[in-house]
């Protein structure tokens, strides 16, 4: 006489003659050890019952070339309470069709399981991937603090959006809808990390457009090497493109920055330092860092000009103005520290702008403004004034005209002169007064 769980396993292959239905699988019960019962209708599809009691569609088939000497291959496709009979049926086809062509369903999908994710992506980029992929110091490393703000916008933007996705799968639709999210403030935070410590997470089409140039870059690295053979980013339909700029500081506004400042000193109520800085970044159009960790050692009060060591594209020279030398060489100089700001306490450089810069905004009437702004309006004023591009590019800094900058040790006056024309108005509405005039050239009679 048959034990019950012999009864049972043979009960359960007498059913191979049957079509598999929900019906029927709700039959059957597990017994010891798991056992499976297969479709009476496509060969290979099947359940296997654990003695657990779970149940689960599989299919099996032999790779090509096929026959018996080829050992069967078999992939789950998923519990009968997930997938109807019907739906793993079609999912079987569709495998079976696969193989019959000579592919290995199998294979394919332990070789996409093994595929590394974005997320993982996104380390191995920063070990090894930072590099500038483009213009004249293309193949370098980024900057410090470039690379720095990359993989925090890549964390912070793309990880909570594409983050498990693996790197194969990514779509130009993925792309797109990452840049609508970000836009909309999807990934937007703000979480205290620690003591003083926060991070502040902005979204808006700024921030998209930033993190989508980081995402190309980063398939850029998966492609050179051999992640996956394409970059999404490229078809997708987004804009990858910085808005032209159209929010700079008229001279009017400059007045009004400068009188906030001379009555904020006059108040005591912040450092002189931030006042100092801010006065800086206004005639020079450098950088938030390069005038707030300036150094001594990079003040060329001879060639009239800066001499930056590290910025964010490499070594640059700025020319100065005449008002902003006079800045720099009233400035006191303290024996202990090498930086032209240093901090109140300890061997770096003062910080404390960030905190006072609300203060100075909202003083000036100016809201919006930031250190930022205050660069693009002297890029601005520099050829509104009648400079050329390139001249406005070599006040700044810009490395697309390094080549100009690097003969900046023989021929620095003319570009102190261009600083003079351009900061003039500026460092003239700073200090509440009115730009001179402007003669006009008389006109030269036309030869006869």
């Amino acid at each position: 006489m048959a034990t019950r769980d012999t009864k049972y396993r043979a009960d359960h292959m007498t059913s191979q003659k049957r079509k598999l239905t929900k019906s029927h699988v709700d039959t059957l019960e597990p017994g010891p050890k798991p056992f499976r019962v297969y479709d009476a209708e496509l060969k290979g599809f099947s359940v296997r019952v654990a003695p657990s009691g779970d149940k689960r569609w599989q299919v099996e088939y032999r790779p090509h070339p096929g026959g018996r000497d080829i050992p069967k291959k078999r992939m789950t496709l998923g519990a009968t309470n997930v997938l109807t009979a019907e739906q793993a049926r079609e999912q079987a086809k569709a495998i079976l069709a696969e193989a019959a062509k000579g592919a290995d369903p199998a294979a394919e999908r332990l070789e996409k399981r093994r595929e590394i994710k974005m997320s993982d992506l996104i380390d191995v980029y920063e070990k090894g991937g930072c590099y500038v992929l483009r213009g004249t110091r293309i193949g370098q490393p980024m900057g410090a603090k470039t690379k720095s703000y990359t993989i925090a916008r890549l964390r912070n933007h793309a990880v909570p959006l594409i983050g498990t996705k693996r790197v194969s799968e990514v779509t130009s639709a993925d792309i797109e809808q990452m840049v609508r999210d970000i836009a909309a403030g999807k990934t937007a935070k703000d979480e205290k990390i620690g003591p003083r410590r926060r991070i502040i997470v902005r979204g808006g089409d700024g921030a998209g457009r930033k993190v989508v140039r980081d995402v190309s870059a980063l398939f850029t690295f998966a492609i050179r090497n051999g992640y996956r053979s394409d970059n999404p980013v490229e078809n997708a339909a987004v804009n990858k493109v910085d808005q032209q700029r159209t929010h700079f500081l008229t001279l009017e506004k400059f007045q009004q920055l400068g009188l906030a400042l001379d009555e904020l000193e006059a108040e005591g109520i912040i450092n002189r330092k931030a006042i100092d800085i801010t006065r800086l970044w206004a005639m020079t159009g450098c950088r938030r860092d390069e005038i707030a960790a300036l150094k001594w050692c990079e003040v060329d009060f001879e060639q009239c000009c800066l001499v930056l060591e590290k910025t964010k594209t490499g070594r640059s020279i700025r020319p100065l103005a005449a008002p902003a030398l006079m800045l720099l060489s009233s400035l006191p100089r303290y024996s202990d520290s090498p930086f032209v700001f240093p901090a109140s306490s300890g061997d770096g450089y003062y910080q404390g702008t960030k905190r006072v810069w609300p203060k100075i905004v909202k003083k000036a009437k100016l809201p919006g403004l930031t250190p930022h702004i205050l660069r693009h309006s002297v890029g601005a004023a520099a050829v509104s004034s009648g400079e050329t591009l390139q001249m406005a590019g070599y006040l700044l800094g810009h490395a697309s005209h390094r080549s100009t900058a690097i003969y900046a040790h023989i021929a620095a006056h003319p570009g102190a002169r261009a600083a003079d024309r351009t900061i003039g108005g500026i460092a003239a509405a700073l200090g509440g007064k009115q730009a001179a005039p402007v003669a006009p050239l008389p006109q030269r009679k036309a030869e006869r």
